[in-house]
């Protein structure tokens, strides 16, 4: 019986434990406390509006079989994008480096792969769970913190994960491509810029040929 109490014991104190994220609090301050802790890995003080998540996900199509790739979900207002275009949760497969986010999405989005690792190594993080090929990657994250050859490769190492064609979508905030082009290997195309967002943002969508 007293082994028995300690362990109730034990299992209250684990239990009580404070998470950084107050189950109050709104995305705009939970991603501010996250940016504050590791500015280079979040990249953003808000996450992206409806507008500008709606803008990405119109890149992808869910007509076409196969899982999709979304790295540095955050908060998940992209997520909620892919699923309101009509993709459904299972074919959604997330890479999130902030462990009280991926908590967040598991229980904001029930289905949705959520795995808590290195979105710039996607590959290795992704190890066997994808299903096949993806038809696409949209992604949040801040490339600009990458030297540009990490960003390349970055890139091909989601082209070689994924159908012919499929595209790699990335918001930018900057008036440059936050992947350089390279004619006959990535080439892309700039949206217009959403200015309903905190900043205003573009969307960036490369292909190789």
């Amino acid at each position: 019986m007293l082994h028995s109490r300690e362990s109730r014991k034990s299992t209250a104190k684990s239990a009580a434990k404070p998470s950084p994220f107050k189950p109050g609090l709104n995305d705009e301050v939970r991603f501010l406390q996250s940016w504050f802790r590791n500015p280079l890995k979040t990249g953003a003080v808000s996450p992206s509006s409806p507008g500008l998540a709606k803008m990405m996900a119109s890149y992808l199509d869910p007509r076409h079989d196969g899982p999709v790739i979304e790295l540095g979900p955050g908060t998940g207002p992209v997520t909620k994008a892919l699923l309101a275009r009509g993709f459904a949760p299972e074919r959604l497969f997330l890479i999130e480096y902030n462990p009280e986010f991926c908590a967040l999405l598991r229980r904001r989005y029930p289905g949705v792969t959520v795995i808590h690792g290195d979105a710039y190594a996607m590959r290795k993080t992704l190890g066997d769970q994808l299903p096949g090929k993806a038809v696409g990657t949209i992604s949040s994250l801040p490339l600009f913190t990458m030297p540009q050859p990490e960003r390349h490769r970055m890139v091909n190492e989601a082209f070689d994960m994924s159908i012919p064609g499929a595209p790699f979508v990335q918001f930018t905030y900057a008036v440059v491509s936050p992947v350089p082009l390279l004619p006959g290997k990535i080439e892309g195309k700039v949206s217009p810029r959403v200015w309903m967002n905190l900043p205003p943002a573009r969307v960036w969508v490369y292909h190789r040929p």
